[in-house]
C-alpha cells in the first residue's frame, strides 16, 4: 500500500504510488513538486549500501544543541579533507528545514541537474562536492514545512540517487536533536558501515545538557562516537592575543563531561569574528586566515578524525 503522509490532502495517492504528485488530489498540495519528483518514494535499502559502497568513509556530525556551530565546522571539515587534492570529498546537508551549507559553501543560487546516473551534485572544488536541499528550493528564504515522512523520503533520495561516484570521505551535516533526520540517517547507512560521529558542543552547561541527550542517542543506536568538538571555547584577541572566557564553563566544559563518559575530547576551538565573516561570505576560513589560533584548533581536530577513520579501515 502507498504511503500516504498524516498530514495528506483527501484522496492523496501516497508518496510511493506511481500517481504520486500527478493525479487531481494534488492539485494545491505545497509538496505536490516533491512526491511528482519521487524524493519521497521508499528506496529498497539495499540499493542504498549499494550507492554507498563506493564511499570510503562516512562521518556524522551532530550535536542536541542548535546554534553550536555544527554546520560551520562540518563545512571546514570538508574544505580540510578536500585540501589533499588526491581526495575526493563530498558534504551532504541533512538539515530539510534549515539547510545553511549552500551559504557557508558559497554557492547560493546554485541547482542541482538531474542526469542518467542521478543527481549531480554541486561542487565548490574539483574533489568537494556538496548536496543540499537548498538546491531544490526556489529561494533562500523559502520555508520547508514537512513531516517525518516526506523528510525522510528526501534524506533516502539524497543517498540513493546522488551520482556521488568514487569518495574517500562523506560528510552529513545534521539538524539539531535526536530525531527523524538522524534515525533515517543511521537507520539507511547502517548497512554500509558508518565510520563514527563527530559530536559538536560549546562549553556552557545549557549546551552539554542537550549533548549528553545526543551522546545517548548515539549508544542507543550503536553509532560509534570519534570524539568531541568544543566550539566557541574562549575567545582570542587578535591585537593582545590575550583569551577571554565568554561562554564560561560553569560545570568544567566539555573537557570533564568526556572525562565523565570516557569520549575523547579532539579538541576546543576559540571564537574568532572571522570565521562567521567568512561563513557569511562563502569561503573557508582555514584559506583565509590559516595561521591564526582556531585554524590550528581545526587542523588538529581533522587530523585526528583522519587517524580514527584510517585506524577503522586497518581494523
Amino acid at each position: 500500500m502507498a504511503d500516504v503522509p498524516s498530514d495528506a490532502p483527501e484522496h492523496c495517492p501516497g508518496t510511493t504510488s506511481e500517481q504520486a504528485g500527478k493525479s487531481s488530489a494534488c492539485q494545491g498540495c505545497p509538496n505536490q513538486t516533491i512526491c511528482a519528483s519521487g524524493a519521497a518514494k521508499m528506496p529498497d535499502p539495499e540499493e542504498i549500501k549499494q550507492k554507498m559502497a563506493t564511499v570510503k568513509h562516512k562521518v556524522l556530525v551532530l550535536s542536541g544543541k542548535g546554534g553550536v556551530g555544527k554546520s560551520t565546522f562540518s563545512a571546514h571539515l570538508a574544505h580540510a579533507l578536500a585540501s589533499d587534492e588526491s581526495k575526493e570529498v563530498a558534504l551532504l546537508d541533512v538539515d530539510i528545514c534549515g539547510p545553511s551549507i549552500p551559504k557557508i559553501m558559497g554557492l547560493e543560487g546554485e541547482q542541482v541537474h538531474q542526469s542518467g546516473s542521478g543527481w549531480s551534485p554541486v561542487y565548490v572544488e574539483d574533489n568537494l562536492a556538496v548536496m543540499s536541499i537548498g538546491f531544490l528550493l526556489s529561494g533562500p528564504d523559502d520555508a520547508v514545512i514537512w513531516r517525518g515522512p516526506k523528510k525522510n523520503g528526501m534524506i533516502k533520495q539524497f543517498l540513493r540517487d546522488v551520482d556521488w561516484g568514487e569518495l574517500d570521505y562523506l560528510i552529513v551535516d545534521t539538524p539539531p536533536g535526536t530525531s527523524d533526520e538522524h534515525l533515517s540517517i543511521v537507520q539507511y547507512l547502517n548497512a554500509a558501515r558508518i565510520d563514527g560521529a563527530v559530536i559538536i558542543t560549546t562549553p556552557q552547561e545549557v549546551s552539554l545538557q542537550d549533548v549528553r541527550k545526543e551522546i545517548r542517542f548515539c549508544q542507543k543506536v550503536k553509532l560509534p562516537i570519534i570524539g568531541v568538538v568544543e566550539n566557541m571555547s574562549g575567545f582570542v584577541c587578535p591585537n593582545c592575543k590575550n583569551t577571554s572566557q565568554i561562554f564560561p564553563p560553569s560545570t568544567g566544559g566539555a573537557q570533564k563531561m568526556c572525562e565523565e563518559l570516557r569520549l575523547p575530547l579532539l579538541g576546543r576551538v576559540p571564537l574568532d569574528p572571522r570565521i562567521g565573516k567568512s561563513c557569511d561570505e562563502g569561503k573557508s576560513f582555514l584559506g583565509e586566515v590559516p595561521d591564526s589560533p582556531a585554524a590550528k584548533a581545526y587542523h588538529s581536530i581533522v587530523q585526528s578524525i583522519k587517524d580514527y577513520c584510517s585506524s577503522r579501515s586497518t581494523q
